[in-house]
């Protein structure tokens, strides 16, 4: 232990306060949502580890914590698709965290790729929409130079070099105004004064000046941006040179939501020295290319095993979610498009012709037709009910839960496809056989008040069950199932299922939404496996954050000593933790022995085991079921009377 405490003269030492190590559980109520948006972050321009390279991320995670957060980024309901509707009811029901990935379509190299941008020209300085999209027509950028006076030494300073106060804080990169002429100032140095400890900082200039200078200015920008759609942000004390600490190039890259440089700044000044504010016209070419998107942007073709541990690879679509420890569960709203949600202009309600007296009916006048067509997702529309395309859908969300079960980090929640009979429910049902994947029926009708749409629209049932299961481990922990809890914001059921349907489908692990009197109540937390053992879903994700926990809190193992101690240590800290869950009712069993049991010793790490550098340790649990089940018995005694009671199950 001493080695770790540099020794000098012979003498006491204090040792260091050894580490503490605990082992505590990690969250598991985040859920990502892919799916189609009219803005936010898509083709995300990053800089590889080469520090030169840039590229354009064609998908990203980017969390929210609530529904204003994700309209701030995203918008709310005026593109197509569901996602919007996912993402509110998520919130709606509870849930507190999510991670969001736009869906946009992949071009290849196609040159064609920046088109979908909106671009606009601030004087010298190129600038384009932070996301494709026509949100960024509606763009107006300012920016405005101000000047202020510089205090400086006028009897000390040449024409190359302006004296400072030692103390000032202008920094290299400032601009200056001397007179009419505008000078960068390249560096700032301390010089001393003769042979005494005094100094003078001065600021060199990038080109000399025809005479030293007897009065200076700082010009500094401000930078504004405004959407016209509630958005708008200001920058200010901006610098105009790379040099600068507060260059406004790498201010708007670093900072700003709404805009970015396009390419290169090297130079952004006034064009003279009258410091005029110089406005955009607006941006142009912002495209919203919906048709273009296929249900193969939900992936990345491109994928191999592997690449989400490679840095200079960034995986596209649901696949970059893969290096993302913190995503427990997985929604895809816009996987496919079973049919258009409907523009809110279309389902507006008619007006309102009751008055105050009775008098004859009258018609209503005639409504305007819509002047522009709404765009649809034509190519990810798909039809349940038609054999190819069910075939199609159910092709891709295999892909998603194979994807689950090659991360073992999260769940994901699937809908069952509408429109379709219990045989044919049935039938797909049967193609999935894994425990990090559940499905839900049927799809819902959610209503909010911060829309204009007059009608219910159709949501992903799984979007509701995700803010569900998030809710509930809010409130009281992940070992209690996600079900019997009534949907906030759901009005109503597609598909009204009866109890004789209910009862054949739960059989089948398919978690269905009913129609009840107190509102719509999901009533079932099942995965998709054909294992007893991992029916349940609060038994896979309570072992997937014992997983994750023993992962991220147990890295200090590496490289310690592989010896009797260490053993020790291990077992009493998992020991710990287990009894922690288990006194949570996480565990099933009379007593800690029968719910869990820890082994790292020498019966499994044997002298063969620790020449190689391996210690094992291993954990048997034995997680408690939800329960489902009550059977009550009715008994006719030979008095007459009835004997009501519960057998338990």
């Amino acid at each position: 232990m001493t080695s770790s405490v540099a020794l000098g003269a012979p003498g006491v030492y204090e040792l260091p306060e050894p580490p503490v190590h605990a082992l505590t559980g990690v969250r598991m109520d985040a859920c990502a949502f892919a799916g189609v948006a009219p803005r936010g972050p898509a083709r995300v321009r990053t800089t590889l580890p080469d520090g030169v390279t840039v590229i354009r991320r064609r998908s990203v995670a980017v969390e929210v914590g609530s529904w204003d957060d994700y309209v701030r980024l995203y918008g709310a309901f005026e593109g197509p698709g569901r996602l919007p509707w996912a993402v509110s009811a998520f919130f709606d029901q509870g849930g507190a965290r999510a991670y969001i990935v736009r869906l946009v379509h992949e071009y290849g190299d196609d040159a064609d790729n920046d088109t979908a941008v909106a671009h606009g020209l601030l004087g010298t300085v190129p600038l384009r929409a932070r996301s494709e999209g026509a949100w960024g027509n509606s763009l107006e950028a300012t920016l405005t130079f101000t000047a202020s006076p510089l205090t400086f030494y006028a009897a000390q300073s040449t024409t190359t070099a302006v004296a400072l106060a030692t103390d000032s804080q202008l920094p290299a990169g400032a601009l200056l105004r001397i007179g009419s002429a505008l000078r960068v100032v390249t560096q700032v140095i301390d010089v001393g004064l003769g042979d005494g400890p005094e100094t003078l900082r001065y600021a060199t200039l990038d080109v000399p000046l025809p005479a030293a200078p007897t009065a200076a200015d700082v010009v500094e920008g401000t930078f504004a941006v405004d959407d016209r759609d509630g958005r708008a942000e200001t920058f200010d004390s901006l610098g105009l040179s790379p040099a600068h600490p507060r260059y406004i190039g790498d201010v708007l890259q670093d900072e700003s939501e709404l805009v970015e440089p396009d390419g290169a700044w090297d130079d952004v000044r006034p064009a003279d020295a009258s410091l005029g504010a110089i406005v955009t016209a607006g941006f142009v070419d912002g495209l919203d290319r919906y048709a273009d998107l296929v249900p193969g942007d939900a992936f990345d073709a491109a994928w191999i095993p592997g690449d989400e541990n490679d840095d200079l690879t960034f995986p596209a679509g649901v696949h970059c979610l893969l290096g993302n420890d913190d995503v427990a569960m997985l929604v895809v709203p816009d996987l496919y498009e079973p049919s258009p949600v409907p523009p809110d202009e279309d389902i507006l309600s008619p007006p309102n012709l009751a008055g105050p007296t009775f008098e004859r009916c009258a018609d209503p006048p005639a409504q305007p037709n819509q002047a522009v067509d709404v765009p649809q997702l034509v190519n990810l529309m798909l039809d349940p009910t038609l054999p190819s395309d069910l075939e199609t859908i159910t092709a891709l969300q295999s892909q998603l839960a194979d994807l689950a079960a090659y991360s073992r980090g999260f769940v994901v929640l699937l809908d069952v496809p509408p429109g379709l009979h219990d045989r044919d429910i049935l039938t797909w049902r049967t193609r999935f056989s894994t425990a990090f994947a559940a499905c839900y029926h049927p799809w819902l009708l959610a209503s909010r008040l911060d829309t204009s749409y007059a009608s219910p629209v159709e949501v992903n049932p799984s979007a509701v069950a995700a803010g569900i299961v998030a809710q509930r481990e809010l409130a009281v922990g992940i070992p209690f199932g996600p079900a019997n809890e009534i949907a906030a914001e759901i009005v109503d059921v597609v598909d009204r299922v009866s109890p004789q349907r209910h009862a054949v489908l739960h059989q089948s692990n398919i978690n269905v939404f009913l129609h009840e009197q107190d509102g719509v109540t999901l009533t079932a937390a099942r995965t998709l496996s054909r294992d007893p053992s991992w029916r349940q879903l609060s038994v896979r994700r309570l072992v997937t954050m014992i997983e994750r926990a023993l992962e991220r809190r147990m890295q200090w193992v590496v490289f310690e000593p592989n010896n009797f101690e260490l053993r020790g240590l291990l077992t009493q800290l998992l020991r710990t933790f287990l009894r922690g869950l288990y006194q949570a009712n996480a565990f099933t069993g009379a007593n800690e022995a029968e719910a869990f049991f820890v082994r790292c010793d020498d019966s499994n790490n044997t002298q063969q085991t620790e020449e190689t550098g391996q210690l094992i340790c291993e954990i048997g649990l034995a997680p408690a079921e939800p329960l489902e089940f009550i059977l009550v018995e009715i008994a006719r005694a030979g008095d007459g009377t009835l004997r009501v009671g519960d057998t338990g199950g």
